[in-house]
């Protein structure tokens, strides 16, 4: 993985905890930065400037982001993807994909943003994580990071979580326990002491059909549409519905 970002240090605390930092202390992944900075001339190295026609803030300067995207992109035919709040919301379905690439670039905007003429020239996609602003692409980028090792092999403990997470299947996940059995009053379900495999994947499955439902409707709108719900799920969508 190749971060362009006048802020290297950001990603020191990936290589320092959990699942992340383990897997880059094994080698199964490769993080690398690139600051702009190191490409700048001057005395300053100054990366950023006034932006034309006024307006508030600073623009990043074109010619050191687009040396350090190159210096990021050689050796690679991998898109080079720039994190911004215009960009293509990141959902699992896109981290999947990314998941998939030999090397991840990814290009972390400061300031008022980045001089429009890089994303013309160098950028070949953006994402974003939603509809907010962040004071940079640091934060993003390290939410893209981690998203995108934890389903390299090996990383996980158990090749099945990534499977079972949230949005794996486009559902939320189900509900989750672990012991003590009986907590401030409340119970673990019975089928989940049961050890019926399949009673307990049937409640399982119908606990995340529900949650989806009651939490992010938008979700089943799209399984149904795409037709990914089966007669049972939509059996179960229908006797537990509470309207």
């Amino acid at each position: 993985m190749h971060v362009v970002s006048i802020f290297p240090g950001w990603f020191q605390s990936l290589e320092a905890l959990g699942l992340t930092g383990r897997a880059l202390a094994e080698r199964r992944v490769r993080l690398r930065t690139f600051d702009p900075r190191d490409y700048a001339e001057g005395v300053h190295r100054s990366v950023d400037d006034r932006p034309y026609g006024g307006g508030p803030g600073m623009v990043m300067r074109p010619e050191p982001l687009a040396r350090a995207i190159e210096a990021a992109s050689t050796g690679s035919d991998s898109p080079v993807a720039a994190l911004t709040p215009q960009g293509r919301p990141l959902d699992q379905q896109a981290v999947e994909q990314l998941a998939a690439r030999p090397r991840l670039i990814l290009v972390c905007g400061r300031y008022e943003g980045i001089d429009e003429r890089v994303h013309e020239t160098l950028v070949d996609e953006e994402w974003s994580l939603g509809d907010f602003v962040l004071s940079g692409g640091e934060l993003a980028a390290a939410a893209l990071i981690d998203a995108v090792v934890r389903l390299q092999p090996g990383v996980l403990g158990h090749a099945e979580s990534a499977a079972q997470d949230s949005f794996a299947q486009g559902l939320l996940d189900c509900p989750h326990y672990t012991r003590p059995e009986q907590w401030r009053g409340l119970d673990v379900p019975e089928v989940l002491r049961s050890g019926d495999h399949a009673a307990i994947a049937r409640w399982r499955r119908r606990q995340a059909l529900e949650r989806t439902r009651d939490r992010r409707p938008d979700l089943i709108a799209r399984l149904d549409r795409e037709d990914r719900l089966d007669a049972t799920d939509r059996a179960i969508l229908a006797a537990s519905d509470p309207d």
